[in-house]
C-alpha cells in the first residue's frame, strides 16, 4: 500500500467509531478467545514476555491487561541522569523548538501553543526550548514513567482526531500530534517546566493517569482541565505516571537551556525507559 493510499485512507475512516469499538474489545475477558488472540500478538510483534513481571500469556483476562502490562523489577535500570526516556520507543524526531515550531516530518511543523490546547501564554514558556517525540510501537511496553522528578501543576484534556500517529502518517498530515486528541500534562521540574503531551491515535481506546485514574473517555468534544496544588502530587524520576490502553506516541517540551539532547538520538533511532536522553 502506498503512503498516499494509506493516508488518504485514513481521512475516510470512521476514527472514533473504530476508537470506541476497539477500546470495548480490549476490556473484553473471553476466556480461551482472548487468550488466543494475546497469544497471536505476541507472535505477530514479537513481544518478549520474558521482561513481563507475569509472563504467562493465559492469565490475563482482557486485552488490555495484557497490553499494559508490569515489568519485571529491574528491567528497565534507569541511567544516571538529569533527563531519561519516560517510555519504550522508537525516536519520531528530537531536537531545538524554532520560536514555536515544533519539527514534525519533511515538510510540517506545527506549533507550541496548537499542541498544548491553544494556551499561547503556557507555550511561550517552551519558546525556542526542546523537544522529543517518541512514537510507541505495538510491540512496546506502554506506561508511561517520569522522565526528571516533577511537581504536578496541570492537565488538560484536549479532544481532536484519532490518526494513527506512525511514521507514514506523521509524514503525510499536516499537524498530526495537535490535532489528535492528546493529554497535557504539566510540570515544574529541577529544569524547569515541562510538558509531558499523550498522543491518542487510532483504536487507542484510551489514556490514563496515575493521580486521575482514566482520563479518556469520556469523549464530551470540549477541552477539559484540572489544576493542582503546589506539592499536592509529587514524582520522582522513574516513577510510572500514565499508561496507554493501545498504542501512541509521547511528546516532550521543555524550557530553553534546560540540558542539550545527546546528538546520536535521531529519528528511528530506539528508546528504552530509563536511557539517558542527554548529551
Amino acid at each position: 500500500m502506498s503512503e498516499r493510499f494509506s493516508v488518504a485512507l485514513q481521512h475516510l475512516l470512521p476514527k472514533q467509531a473504530l476508537t470506541a469499538l476497539a477500546g470495548r474489545m480490549a476490556w473484553w475477558q473471553g476466556g480461551a478467545m482472548t487468550t488466543a488472540f494475546i497469544r497471536w500478538f505476541v507472535a505477530r510483534y514479537r513481544v518478549d514476555m520474558n521482561e513481563a513481571a507475569n509472563s504467562d500469556v493465559a492469565s490475563y483476562a482482557s486485552f488490555n491487561a495484557f497490553f499494559t502490562r508490569a515489568l519485571r523489577p529491574g528491567t528497565r535500570p534507569l541511567a544516571d541522569s538529569a533527563f531519561i526516556s519516560p517510555v519504550d520507543g522508537a525516536i519520531s524526531q528530537i531536537g531545538p523548538i524554532a520560536g514555536d515550531q515544533i519539527f514534525q516530518a519533511k515538510g510540517h511543523a506545527y506549533s507550541s501553543t496548537a499542541l498544548l490546547g491553544g494556551d499561547a501564554a503556557l507555550a511561550a514558556r517552551f519558546n525556542d526550548g526542546l523537544f522529543a517525540t517518541i512514537y510507541l510501537s505495538p510491540r512496546d511496553y506502554h506506561r508511561i514513567h517520569m522522565p526528571c522528578d516533577g511537581q504536578l501543576q496541570h492537565m488538560t484534556h484536549v479532544p481532536g482526531s484519532l490518526y494513527s500517529v506512525n511514521p507514514t502518517t506523521a509524514r503525510g498530515v499536516p499537524g498530526l500530534f495537535a490535532r489528535n486528541e492528546r493529554v497535557v500534562c504539566m510540570f515544574d521540574t529541577p529544569l524547569g517546566a515541562m510538558a509531558l503531551v499523550l498522543v491518542g491515535a487510532t483504536i487507542v481506546g484510551s489514556m490514563a493517569t496515575v493521580w486521575h485514574g482514566q482520563v479518556n473517555p469520556p469523549r464530551s468534544g470540549q477541552i477539559r482541565s484540572w489544576d493542582y496544588p503546589q506539592g499536592a502530587t509529587s514524582l520522582s524520576q522513574g516513577d510510572e505516571m500514565g499508561r496507554f490502553q493501545l498504542g501512541s506516541t509521547v511528546v516532550l517540551l521543555l524550557q530553553r537551556g534546560a540540558l542539550q539532547w545527546n546528538p546520536s538520538l535521531t529519528a528511528t533511532i530506539p528508546v528504552r525507559m530509563g536511557q539517558s536522553l542527554l548529551a
